[in-house]
């Protein structure tokens, strides 16, 4: 089995391979490295590879290396940066600073579709990405996504309160907010939408009439009728980290 990881600031995602076809046998999100151990643990397998993309600081993610190689006895393969992976040329001037999430993504969307293609990762923050049919990169924009937008709303603004039972309820319909949950949620949930058309509008103007349109995150699938054709792909930042770390 290959385990890999996507460590963000503060969630792991994980799944574990299956030998040659690559096929996922299970996974999950956890929020602590002790959890992760423990979800790897209760499938009773026994790993070959792993391999992990992280954004945290490099002394977390050289603890969780650390914990990992000890408890499972397996070596980790960790993505870095590059100026071109995989037919990509990174788009920043300075690559390093492009986060590892969005890099690999746009490296496997890239590989999915093998032309031009606009990438929005849609998570506690949201990113967008462009990359031209002939692999170059072409930057991109990161902006708050809903829960950010909702916990700065409930946090800065006093009287802004309410309960997960009322912002579920809240988003039944998009009629204008008559109570503080429907506004709010209803509020963050246009925002969503606009921004996702408007990055759809910017693609024709920068990529043509020919690219496609690829969706991950949490939230993707609040957003995927607002582009007809586009590809909802939770596992977009795996498919890029299988490539830039290989496992024989």
């Amino acid at each position: 089995m290959i385990l890999e990881l996507d460590c963000g600031n503060t969630l792991i995602k994980w799944r574990l391979l299956c030998g040659e076809s690559a096929t996922a046998r299970s996974g999950g999100v956890v929020e602590s490295d002790q959890a992760l151990i423990d979800a790897v643990h209760e499938q009773g397998v026994r790993l070959r590879g792993c391999r992990l993309v992280s954004v945290r600081s490099d002394e977390e993610t050289m603890q969780l290396i650390s914990l990992l190689e000890r408890v499972f006895a397996v070596e980790c393969q960790v993505a870095q940066s590059a100026v071109l992976l995989a037919g990509v040329r990174n788009g920043y001037e300075e690559y390093q600073r492009l986060g590892l999430d969005r890099w690999l993504a746009v490296v496997g969307a890239y590989q999915v579709s093998h032309k031009a293609a606009l990438v929005i990762d849609l998570g506690t923050a949201i990113t967008s990405d462009f990359v031209s049919a002939d692999g170059q990169h072409l930057g991109g924009f990161i902006c708050p996504g809903v829960p950010l937008m909702r916990t700065q709303l409930r946090t800065h603004t006093r009287r802004t309160r309410y309960d997960n039972d009322e912002a579920a309820e809240a988003l039944e319909n998009l009629v204008p907010g008559r109570a503080t949950a429907e506004a709010v949620e209803r509020g963050c949930w246009l925002m969503l939408r606009g921004f996702v058309s408007g990055q759809a509008a910017m693609a024709v103007e920068l990529l043509g009439g020919e690219f496609d349109v690829f969706l991950t995150g949490g939230d993707a699938p609040l957003v995927m009728d607002v582009i007809p054709g586009a590809r909802v792909v939770p596992d977009l930042v795996f498919i890029g980290l299988a490539i830039a770390c290989p496992i024989d």
